[in-house]
């Protein structure tokens, strides 16, 4: 067999390690040359590291190309499952090959290397730790489970049903494997590309504002069991807890198809194109515009007003905008805008295009700043958590020091002198 003879599975994210791991491997027992195998036992050995990998590195990697793969096959799975066809036979003949590779024991390698163990460690890999520079521990462990029912499937079609099945329970690629994205944009092309680290908040974590999340998780239930759900835009005091929301809500229900990408004010021109590139994806994204605001020379909003709604195009059922703003009104408005439009003929239309933008998002949530009992309760919260045991009114009273030299009543704030009382103590977020 050889990897040139693939048709639906080509083009590997790590094509060259497939390849010549494959020469290797199918070469020995030719008696052809073949790579050197210090190289490739080195590049597996990186990929372990990056993606936190264990047991047989071979056997993980085959898992991560299928896995990691997004092609006719693959999506097609990812929506329906297999329903057999052309495609699923020709996919079946590239499933072959690598359930052939699958079956390749790659301790036989260390004979090339004079009789180390090199191989042999790589075949029971065991890391220093469980982390992972690029996945999160679940889709890691998922990835290595995948490696595993592979490894043991008895013929290819027991090897096909669990590779279309992790496609229809897990989807595939970069959709697949994160669950949050930004955007690469270079005024020509836009791609979408995975955020690698992601803040582990949740909504339980955010002390207080219940009306404000139960709305919010409202809406986002509703998007990701494909009821009818309004775009979103949480408003109001800076450190409050609007963008900690969003990020818990992907936290909260990104095991259930939900996926964020992050787009900035700059990158509403792209805004067509990543509808584009998701529409067609057994996914519910949410575009995420971090405080949002627009000054009155500048025209992006009308851009973002069209996109939401009003263009020509329609914008695809698995997207849905959300947005922090510390404006009400989105858009700045100057005593001197009152001046001119006393001079303007039709002022009601100059207004109504101002607030048309707010209009466009269905839900609006207002996140105020809490009094003084509501910013002593999240302190007392927060301090709870952390394990800091402190006097409760010596805590209050620190906490109202601190707060009228560090911005004042919010949650941020509340957090922040949390953090400064951990530093003190020597102790970091999290420990005991």
């Amino acid at each position: 067999m050889d990897t040139r003879q693939l048709i639906i599975y080509r083009n590997f994210k790590y094509q060259h390690i497939l390849d010549q791991m494959a020469q290797l491997l199918w070469g020995t027992r030719e008696g052809r040359e073949v790579p050197d195998p210090y190289v490739l036992a080195n590049q597996l050995v990186e990929l372990a590291a990056n993606y936190g990998f264990e047991g047989n590195l071979w056997h993980c990697f085959l898992a991560f190309c299928l896995a990691n793969h997004e092609n006719a096959y693959s999506i097609s799975c990812e929506i329906r499952g297999d329903q057999g066809g052309t495609l699923s036979r020709l996919a079946r003949q590239d499933l072959a090959v690598m359930q052939e590779l699958f079956r390749n024991d790659i301790r036989v390698l260390d004979k090339l290397m004079g009789g180390a163990c090199v191989w042999g460690e790589l075949a029971a890999y065991r890391p220093a730790d469980s982390g992972s520079r690029i996945f999160n521990r679940r889709i890691r462990n998922r990835i290595i489970e995948l490696s595993r029912a592979l490894n043991a499937a008895e013929d290819i079609d027991a090897f096909q049903r669990e590779t279309a099945e992790f496609y229809r329970e897990f989807g595939v690629g970069k959709y697949g494997l994160n669950k949050a994205f930004r955007i690469e944009d270079d005024r020509h092309t836009a791609s979408i590309e995975p955020v690698v680290n992601v803040e582990h908040v949740y909504l339980d974590d955010i002390v207080g504002y219940e009306l404000q999340k139960k709305k919010l998780i409202d809406n986002t239930e509703s998007f990701i069991e494909g009821r009818a759900a309004n775009n979103v835009l949480l408003f109001g005091d800076a450190g409050t807890g609007k963008s900690s929301c969003i990020k818990a809500v992907l936290n909260e229900y990104y095991d259930r198809g939900l996926r964020i990408i992050e787009v900035y004010k700059h990158q509403f021109h792209a805004l067509s194109s990543i509808l584009e590139q998701v529409q067609d994806r057994n996914y519910r994204f949410i575009i995420y515009m971090d405080d949002l605001s627009f000054e009155e020379s500048e025209l992006e909003y009308k851009y973002l007003k069209a996109i939401i709604e009003g263009g020509l195009g329609r914008k695809p059922g698995n997207v849905l905008i959300y947005a922090t703003s510390n404006r009400r009104h989105l858009i700045r408005e100057k005593f001197s805008d009152k001046r001119e439009l006393d001079d303007e003929l039709h002022v009601n239309d100059t207004v109504q295009e101002k607030l048309s933008l707010v209009a466009r998002f269905g839900v609006t949530i207002y996140f105020g700043s809490p009094d003084k009992k509501e910013f002593q309760n999240i302190v007392k919260v927060l301090a709870e958590r952390h394990g800091i045991n402190m006097d409760r009114e010596e805590l209050y009273q620190e906490a109202n020091k601190w707060e009228l030299t560090h911005g004042g009543l919010s949650g941020r704030t509340a957090a922040q002198f949390i953090t400064y009382l951990l530093g003190k103590s020597g102790r970091k977020r999290g420990e005991e």
